[in-house]
């Protein structure tokens, strides 16, 4: 009989086969054990709204796949909240208010459409906008093709300029 990750023996065994080893690797990746802990939750959480898609031979992988990209997704947003926080006020000061809020208007709109990308793509994309990774690093560290990288951004990309021009039209 085919064991199932949906059933809960087997996904007690998978957490308590795994659950210390990818807390461990998350750990050393966000040096903060509180982080590590949400995120090996995360994860876990993931696998069993997937359970049905995951084979219990597939899960450390489904696992630690899932972890390291909600991971790699809390540093792009952080390095987003960076940027935006360090640019200088002073450049702004001198710009009409109209024009601030258009621009402000802009960046939260901006915002919310690579947030709409669908995960693929957004990832992808935040893998190479944000966190500088070329298309083979980020196909590694998706365990994809650099083609499959090359399609999503190529999606992502066209996607964010017809949101832009309909922006800039309005």
């Amino acid at each position: 009989m085919d064991q199932n990750v949906c059933e809960e023996s087997v996904f007690s065994r998978i957490y308590q086969k795994w659950g210390q080893a990818l807390f461990n690797f998350i750990r050393y990746k966000t040096k903060d054990i509180d982080q590590a802990n949400d995120l090996v939750q995360e994860a876990f959480i993931t696998l069993w709204d997937h359970c049905a898609d995951v084979t219990p031979e597939k899960a450390k992988s489904y696992l630690y796949t899932v972890a390291n990209r909600k991971f790699l997704n809390q540093v792009a947003h952080l390095k987003v909240v960076q940027k935006h926080q360090s640019e200088p006020i002073s450049d702004r000061e001198h710009e009409n208010p109209e024009f601030l809020l258009e621009h402000q208007e802009f960046e939260h709109k901006l915002k919310k459409a690579i947030e709409a990308l669908p995960e693929g793509q957004k990832t992808a994309f935040l893998m190479n906008r944000i966190d500088q990774m070329t298309y083979s690093e980020i196909a590694e560290a998706l365990e994809i093709s650099v083609k499959a990288v090359e399609k999503r951004m190529h999606l992502a990309l066209k996607t964010l300029r017809s949101e832009i021009q309909e922006l800039k039209g309005r």
